[in-house]
């Protein structure tokens, strides 16, 4: 059964994982740019709002979105 307490989205990486580096990039990148942030809860609050069989459907049409801030953010870091 699913529980409602503590309410928490837990992501686990072995060391070295290459995700990592991506999660805290979207993650930093949403903290320092409102307007990222923003763009990033309009697009879930619009898909939350519709009937999904699966929830990977969701988290799939979401992911245009979180790519495009991901990529923005690791440009940002990367040296030019």
């Amino acid at each position: 059964m699913k529980g409602d307490e503590p309410v928490v989205n837990l992501h686990i990486f072995t060391v070295g994982c290459p995700e990592l580096e991506r999660m805290t990039a979207f993650r930093d990148r949403c903290r320092a740019h409102p307007a990222e942030l923003q763009l990033y809860l309009d697009t879930k609050r619009e898909l939350a709002g519709r009937t999904w069989r699966y929830v990977q459907h969701y988290a799939n049409a979401k992911a245009e979105v979180v790519e495009a801030i991901i990529a923005r953010a690791l440009a940002e870091k990367s040296p030019d």
